[in-house]
């Protein structure tokens, strides 16, 4: 059929449809090889309600898929930093999304793409194109820039709301006609897209500007008239920056297609095609339900856990309403009463407080949330005040609340009743709230590290990424209620009414994520895991944060300045190998001396034509010249500058001198703990400078500080793990580790070992864990590649276990779709048959993540029974930074903690594993950190 008058053509948004798709299901992998599917499996359901809803008199006549096909476009030439924000795609997702396209096309529905332009792009010149030959067009999706389009035939229509969207829609939306959302866009920039917009202007302003104006245009040209002069000034002063960003969010209509409209006519789909993907893809229900609508037989498919392919429907997520008219809010004892009643009743409750940001030991308590039964939540506001909603409000209390004693007075028994299970999600920064005014919270469940226990490594685990994927249910945002940048206010400034929806409704989805996560901890072998590793050491985390660390001040300020010196007399000496004076902060100007003033190899440039100078690149130039060693070295020092002796100044709490670092049971996915707000595990130790910012880590007066180090664990788990006699043996002999690699791979006696060769043979051994390469390996000791690689290749012929270890290691994780810890600690890695440059790091991440992954399991076990064992002592648990525990205990007691400290680490792993290779740790005390270590 050709395309004219009669015609309708759909146009549906397959990125919407893949990541809609991709959060409503639970993590699925097919069973027969561990591929991730979940995301494909959504998107053929969607797929098939589509073709059944679009049948009838208003069919379409013309349908496409439309994707974008890479992530450089046109627009990254016009501004690189364009989308440069974006998270990157899920590691789950990536292998999927060329399956997405498959699945369109085993409908036969057309599939289209197109390199150097965006799927918008696309949408919009079919859009055009259809509506001048006469036709009518749907688009099917719900993004705000595809409403440029809106208008003379075209809609939009959101398939999740069943909502359509017409001119007065985008109008609700925007406060101006489709003809003008792209001038208000380009006032307002986007931060999901890295729009840079004009600075303080938002959609409501940018709306009044322009229809105040006419044009986007018009403004600019007038933007003198303007009486705000902070408005005034912007729009001058950032008039190239806002008519960049028109171009940014401006639809291409005119993007050259190699396809026509004809080509896009809807056709059936061959079933013989269809049910051979749809079974290959192991979805059982949708291929049985589509061969019986066919008539034909379903093809056999093999017998498959339905857990491992797509779930059956009793593994669906509840489909119960969202609704903020059940939600309650608690104004009195009497109203509070029967809740408390009801979780005594229930043996559980959610909670959730809503606090004044996010600084534990600095915020105020604004309200707490409570959820016995699903859809029915309640939130208890107890310090919101007057004019909530003007940034310079009273401060005095609003009018309808509880006094905060009196809520918490009534709680406190119920918080630590241990009949009662308590449910948060990262209930740590709940408990510490709680714990600041006194009240103790236990025991709890805690949603994000059930989620972490079953799916570390296939997808994030805060709340907003588990209701969309398990619950279908995107929350309320909190920026909806706290606005952002310079306007944006504290919750204590939010209205009661708003608070109550958000705030319960949280309470509400983190009951609704327990009742789900609860039984799959155990369907997924999982129960001992959280049980004994995640959720024990929760409150023994949160104690170690409360307590914190004294930084001294102004040893860290006299760093800064030495730093700040030698900095100075490093951009002197540059200056003197370039011969001329530059900006040494300018990686542009550092790559033109290198590779254009010096004639320097290995340059590359970025997509605007500047040199790149990363440190990888420097590293490898460093063994040639002068300049890029001492630029490393500058590079280092304002690091260090920045990131630790500024920095760590301002982490320093003025009630108590101490800081308190956050650490993060979830943010890694082999189970090692990350440290935030500072982050205190990244310091570097292997420079003089690095190691010296320890200094200012100090004991009390009075008291020491104790660092207990376990002794190359890993490598000791490696030798366990891949049952290597030779490393077995010189671990239970005490004998030098480095030393005997060495011995073992040079022919080298150990009486005639030199510092040099233990080194290379340290950079080895530890180098091999991490699957390093011969590249990498020639880099680190600054040796040629051919020498590097001989080396490992000698380590693989000495040691053949570790072959042998890693090559089984890599077929289990293609065969499961994981890999294991020795203590049942599932990692997920759901790009191990991923093809291409990322498929090397699949493989060194799965070989690495049972080693570093089993140390992890061994310090969080030894750290759980540290208080206990260390009660009775003047002792405190202060930090965990890798293998290391630090301690503050007083002076006169520093060796039985070492004692008692040193024995519960060397036998963390028993009773639950019986190691051949026994685990060592090194002890020291000082005045300091960098003494104790």
């Amino acid at each position: 059929m050709q395309f004219g008058k009669g015609c309708h053509l759909h146009l549906i948004d397959g990125s919407a449809f893949i990541f809609r798709a991709y959060h409503a299901l639970p993590p699925l992998t097919r069973k027969s090889d561990g591929l991730p599917i979940g995301a494909v499996s959504g998107f053929c359901n969607m797929l098939y309600k589509y073709v059944e809803a679009n049948t009838g008199p208003d069919a379409p006549t013309h349908v496409a898929v439309i994707f974008d096909k890479g992530s450089h476009t046109f627009r990254n030439d016009l501004y690189d930093l364009y989308k440069a924000n974006r998270e990157a795609m899920p590691e789950d997702l990536r292998p999927q999304i060329p399956l997405t396209r498959e699945a369109t096309i085993a409908f036969n529905i057309a599939c289209k793409e197109l390199a150097g332009y965006e799927a918008d792009d696309i949408i919009a010149t079919l859009s055009v194109q259809a509506r001048d030959a006469g036709g009518r067009v749907t688009i099917i999706s719900s993004d705000k820039d595809l409403m440029q389009l809106v208008g003379d035939g075209v809609e939009m229509l959101d398939a999740m709301k069943n909502k359509r969207i017409d001119r007065d829609g985008v109008i609700e939306k925007f406060g101006v006609g489709p003809e003008r959302v792209v001038d208000v866009q380009a006032l307002a920039g986007d931060s999901v897209d890295n729009v840079p917009g004009a600075p303080g202007i938002g959609i409501k302003t940018a709306a009044l500007l322009i229809n105040e104006y006419g044009s986007l245009e018009e403004l600019l040209d007038r933007a003198g008239e303007i009486k705000q002069p902070k408005r005034r000034q912007t729009l001058i002063e950032k008039r190239d920056q806002i008519e960049l960003s028109k171009k940014l969010v401006q639809l291409d209509c005119n993007t050259p297609l190699d396809f026509t409209l004809d080509d896009l006519e809807v056709r059936d789909p061959d079933p013989e095609t269809l049910l051979e993907f749809l079974s290959g893809m192991e979805f059982r229900t949708l291929t049985k339900r589509i061969s019986d609508q066919l008539g034909v037989d379903a093809p056999a498919i093999k017998d498959t856990d339905p857990r491992g392919a797509e779930p059956e429907a009793a593994d669906a997520p509840a489909d119960l309403p969202f609704a903020p008219e059940t939600y309650a809010c608690i104004r009195d004892a009497q109203a509070l009463e029967p809740w408390i009643a009801r979780a005594r009743e229930r043996g559980y409750v959610a909670v959730d407080t809503e606090t004044t940001g996010l600084d534990e030991m600095r915020v105020d308590l604004v309200g707490i949330s409570l959820c016995i039964d699903s859809g029915k939540a309640c939130y208890i506001p107890l310090g919101h005040k007057d004019g909530s909603d003007d940034l310079f409000g009273s401060d005095n209390l609003a009018e309808g609340q509880m006094p905060l004693e009196q809520a918490l007075d009534m709680l406190r028994p119920l918080l630590a009743d241990p009949s009662v299970m308590k449910i948060g999600q990262n209930m740590k920064y709940d408990a510490k709230i709680f714990a600041r005014y006194g009240v103790t919270v236990t025991p709890y469940d805690d949603t994000m590290l059930m989620s972490y226990a079953m799916n570390a490594g296939l997808h994030g685990h805060g709340m907003d990424a588990l209701a969309e994927r398990y619950l279908s249910h995107a929350p309320i945002p909190i920026k909806s209620l706290l606005g952002s940048g310079k306007s944006a206010i504290t919750f204590d400034r939010v209205p009661i009414d708003d608070a109550v929806k958000y705030a319960a409704e949280d309470a509400d989805i983190t009951l609704r994520l327990w009742e789900l996560f609860k039984p799959q901890l155990h369907q997924t072998r999982v129960t001992t895991v959280y049980e004994t590793l995640e959720r024990p050491l929760s409150p023994v985390l949160a104690r170690m944060e409360m307590h914190g660390i004294k930084v001294d001040r102004d040893t860290l300020s006299r760093m800064s300045n030495a730093f700040a010196q030698k900095m100075a007399g490093y951009e002197s000496e540059l200056f003197e190998l370039a011969g001329h004076e530059f900006n040494v902060q300018s990686p542009a100007q550092v790559g033109a001396i290198l590779f254009e003033e010096m004639g320097l190899d290995g340059g590359k440039k970025t997509k605007t034509g500047q040199w790149s100078t990363p440190a990888d690149v420097l590293e490898d130039l460093a063994t040639e010249h002068d300049f890029a060693a001492r630029v490393l070295d500058y590079r280092q020092l304002q690091k260090l500058k920045s990131t630790y002796t500024d920095a760590l100044q301002d982490h320093i709490n003025p009630d108590t001198g101490r800081v308190h670092t956050s650490y993060v049971q979830t943010g890694a996915n082999t189970g090692r703990l990350a440290s935030t707000d500072p982050n205190l595990q990244n310091i570097p130790v292997r420079s003089e400078e690095g190691r010296r910012i320890r200094e200012a880590f100090v004991a009390e007066e009075g008291k020491v500080l104790l660092s207990l180090d376990y002794s190359q664990i890993e490598l000791r788990i490696l030798a366990e793990m891949a049952d290597i006699p030779a490393l077995k043996q010189a671990f239970k002999d005490g004998l030098d580790i480095h030393a005997m690699t060495a011995s073992e791979m040079f022919d080298v006696p150990l009486d005639q070992m030199t510092p040099d060769i233990r080194r290379r043979a340290k950079a080895i051994n530890f180098g091999v864990i991490y699957g390093i390469s011969g590249f990498g390996l020639a880099r680190n000791l600054r040796i040629p590649r051919a020498e590097a690689q001989g080396f490992i290749d000698r380590y693989f012929e000495r040691f053949p276990g570790i072959r042998s270890y890693m090559d089984a290691t890599t077929q289990f994780a293609k065969d499961h779709g994981y890999v294991q810890t020795m203590f049942g600690r599932k990692i997920h890695t759901p790009e191990i048959n991923a093809k291409g440059p990322g498929a090397g790091f699949a493989k060194r991440a799965a070989i690495n993540a049972p080693i570093q992954g089993t140390a992890a399991d061994v310090i969080r076990r030894a750290m759980i029974r540290m208080e206990d064992a260390i009660a009775g002592l003047p002792a405190k648990m202060l930090l965990q930074v890798h293998d290391e525990l630090l301690f503050e205990v007083d002076a006169d007691r520093a060796d039985d903690v070492i004692a008692r400290a040193r024995d519960v680490m060397e036998t963390a792993a028993a009773p639950a594993l019986h190691l051949s290779v026994p685990l060592t740790v090194d002890a020291g005390q000082g005045q300091n950190w960098a003494e104790a270590h």
